[in-house]
């Protein structure tokens, strides 16, 4: 019986999660969003709602979470299978990507307002998840070139900007304009990977 009650009480907050999810827009943000507005949409009484967060700021804190975790296991499983399979790192991861930021521009956007946003508490959040983005690439780009940990580090944060730089615009733009910035984001980024190689074997040589 207590596997059930469990059972349902997560149902009920993932209706939570995904109500919340689809409230957020291009003009609404976390600081908008209200609890009753979030209890109609997932199916509950606004008390029920306590149940599962303590407040709407947890809420907010578990959005931002989950959606950084969402992004990191597609870029993550892109990279699994470049490494299977053989391709383009950096094509793939953008075109990963920017699939993303088109099916889940809301999630996109949270990460991008909530970076800047007004409380510490959400702002500290999206920076923990920009730190994980850059310590996974991290972990890649020192494996794949056996480069030093602190090069590799300072590559990977150069790429994560770029690229959430490039999602950002994406965000605003038609299909074709889209393919276009996304062609351009690959140049940039075999163009920092360049660099970085042509600096490592500099550095070797001196």
């Amino acid at each position: 019986m207590s596997g059930v009650r469990a059972q349902q009480k997560e149902k009920t907050r993932r209706a939570i999660i995904e109500a919340a999810f689809t409230q957020l827009s291009a003009e609404r943000g976390l600081s908008s969003l209200s609890l009753r507005e979030v209890a109609r949409e997932a199916g509950i009484a606004p008390t029920s709602f306590y149940r599962h967060f303590a407040d709407m700021e947890e809420l907010g804190l578990t959005l931002v979470d989950e959606g950084g975790l969402t992004l990191r296991q597609l870029m993550r499983q892109a990279r699994q299978r470049i490494i299977a399979n053989g391709g383009s790192v950096i094509g793939t991861s953008v075109e990963t990507f920017m699939e993303f930021v088109c099916n889940n521009p809301n999630v996109f956007r949270l990460l991008l307002r909530e970076r800047s946003g007004t409380s510490p508490a959400f702002r500290a959040a999206v920076a923990r998840e920009f730190t994980h983005f850059i310590a996974e690439l991290t972990d890649y780009l020192e494996w794949q070139y056996r480069c030093p940990r602190e090069d590799a580090e300072i590559q990977a944060e150069a790429m994560v900007t770029l690229v959430f730089n490039a999602g950002a615009s994406a965000l605003d733009l038609a299909e074709q304009e889209r393919q276009l910035l996304a062609e351009k984001t690959v140049k940039q980024l075999r163009i920092v990977a360049k660099g970085a190689a042509l600096y490592n074997r500099s550095e070797t040589l001196s």
